[in-house]
């Protein structure tokens, strides 16, 4: 790769050149010292570079073998970058807490939030990640058709700061671009059960036009559900879709309370 050439439009590479993005993007982690930062898809390290300036340790994950030289050729002196040649859904995640800072690949986007807000969910503290902006606002909606964006909302904060211009980007891509902050939240919901309550989610949102007290009819008696929803504040006659996290989350530990385990959803 020379060193003036483009990044290929068809392979979702788009440099970040917008140093003030970066500089926002940096100071909305809350980065430590201590901290590891992943940079999905590091390019040419411009996230990293900066990064460098406020954790402990950086790890690069970069496809591009081209790319992948570049970034060993430019930070073959510091101790604190280790950069990995890989395509991120084959990456082996740290066992340790880590954030994520960096202008990631937008054509594999859910692959990357599923990796790190589920599969990887008890050690991913959060960060700020530069993506096309339409995921970035369903991941912020506030009537929810997707199981596994209840899910995300249940466990992390997630915020869209602002509008990215496609200027910010080398080459300048053909959508639009935003700047999403994620902090985790501290929740009584033991990550253990993940895969149980994303089950109890979908098995609702099957139906999400439903009533809400319809469709808790299928797993509760009625007096449960009056309760549950005096209790938690649940509008029985509005749509299943239009329940918060907090009520997803609430209804679920009702359910391991007074459910038998034979009836949850699986």
């Amino acid at each position: 790769m020379t060193k003036n050439r483009l990044p290929v439009r068809y392979s979702g590479q788009h440099f970040t050149i917008d140093k003030l993005l970066i500089k926002d993007a940096i100071k909305q982690a809350n980065l430590t010292q201590h901290d590891t930062v992943l940079d999905i898809g590091a390019g040419k390290g411009f996230f990293t570079v900066q990064l460098l300036k406020n954790a402990n340790k950086i790890i690069a994950i970069e496809n591009d073998l081209a790319l992948i030289k570049y970034l060993r050729n430019r930070f073959s002196n510091s101790q604190s970058v280790q950069i990995v040649g890989c395509d991120f859904r084959s990456f082996t995640i740290p066992n340790y807490p880590f954030k994520v800072v960096s202008n990631i690949p937008y054509r594999i986007t859910s692959e990357i939030f599923k990796i790190l807000m589920f599969d990887n969910i008890e050690n991913f503290l959060g960060g700020s990640i530069v993506l096309q902006s339409e995921p970035a606002k369903k991941m912020i909606s506030n009537r929810i058709h997707n199981p596994i964006t209840v899910f995300y909302q249940t466990f992390f904060d997630i915020k869209l700061l602002y509008e990215v211009n496609p200027e910010s980007f080398l080459p300048p891509p053909t959508v639009k671009s935003a700047l999403l902050i994620i902090h985790r939240k501290q929740t009584s919901l033991d990550y253990e059960l993940k895969g149980k309550y994303l089950a109890f989610i979908s098995f609702f949102l099957r139906k999400p036009d439903m009533l809400v007290n319809t469709a808790l009819k299928s797993l509760f008696r009625k007096n449960q559900i009056r309760i549950i929803s005096k209790k938690f504040g649940i509008n029985l006659n509005a749509q299943i879709f239009c329940l918060t996290p907090n009520q997803w989350k609430n209804c679920f530990l009702e359910m391991l309370k007074i459910v038998p385990e034979k009836f949850h959803p699986s």
